[in-house]
C-alpha cells in the first residue's frame, strides 16, 4: 500500500519550540540554537498502526495575536499542531487566539488538532498547569499532550496523536473511495 501523504502544520507563538519538536522528529536530535523560522518543510515516513504516512511538516514564523494567517496555512493541510510553552502565560494566550483565527479561516468547526504544551523539562518555571491546557484540549475537542523536544518527551506521541485525530476526523475516506465503485 502507498504510503498516505498527510500535511501538517505547526504553529504558536515565537520560541516555545515548534522547530524543536520538529527538528527532533525529524532527525532525532535537539537544536539549541534558535533563529526565528521564516517557514520551513520538513519531509518524514512514519508508520502509525501499520500503514505508512509521508509526512509534510510545515514549521510555521511563530505567530503572535495579530499575525495575518497565510491562506497557505489553510490550503491542503490535514491536521494542526498548536504548540506552546508551559513556562509561558503569553502563548497559552496566543495559542487561544490562534486556534479562533484557524477555525475563521477554515470554516469549519471540527478540524484536526492536537495541542501541546511544550518545555516541560523547565519545571521550575512552569506556570501552566497539565489540567489547564488539557481543559482547553477537551474545550475544543482536540488531543492533548506534553512534551520536552530537549529531552525528546512524547515528540513521536505529538505526531501520531496528529495523524490518529486527522483519520478518526477523514473516516478513511481513501479506503471508501477505493472500495466503493470497482465493478
Amino acid at each position: 500500500m502507498p504510503p498516505k501523504q498527510r500535511k501538517i502544520a505547526l504553529m504558536g507563538f515565537r520560541s516555545v519550540g515548534k522547530s524543536s519538536l520538529t527538528i527532533q522528529f525529524v532527525e532525532g536530535q535537539f537544536v539549541d540554537s534558535y533563529d526565528p523560522t521564516i517557514e520551513n518543510t520538513f519531509t518524514k515516513t512514519f508508520k502509525v498502526r501499520g500503514q505508512d504516512f509521508q509526512l509534510q511538516l510545515v514549521d510555521t514564523a511563530g505567530q503572535d495575536e495579530y499575525s495575518i494567517f497565510p491562506q497557505s496555512y489553510t490550503v491542503d493541510i490535514h491536521g494542526y499542531v498548536l504548540v506552546y510553552s508551559v513556562t509561558s502565560n503569553k502563548s497559552f494566550e496566543v495559542i487561544k487566539v490562534i486556534h479562533e483565527k484557524l477555525l475563521d479561516m477554515i470554516g469549519k468547526v471540527q478540524v484536526p488538532i492536537v495541542l501541546v504544551g511544550n518545555k516541560t523539562d523547565l519545571h521550575m518555571e512552569r506556570v501552566i498547569s497539565s489540567e489547564v491546557g488539557k481543559n482547553l484540549a477537551d474545550s475544543w475537542k482536540a488531543g492533548f499532550l506534553e512534551s520536552s523536544a530537549k529531552e525528546n518527551e512524547s515528540v513521536m506521541d505529538v505526531f501520531k496523536k496528529v495523524l490518529l485525530e486527522i483519520e478518526k476526523q477523514d473516516g478513511n475516506p481513501e479506503q471508501g473511495k477505493s472500495d466503493c465503485c470497482i465493478l
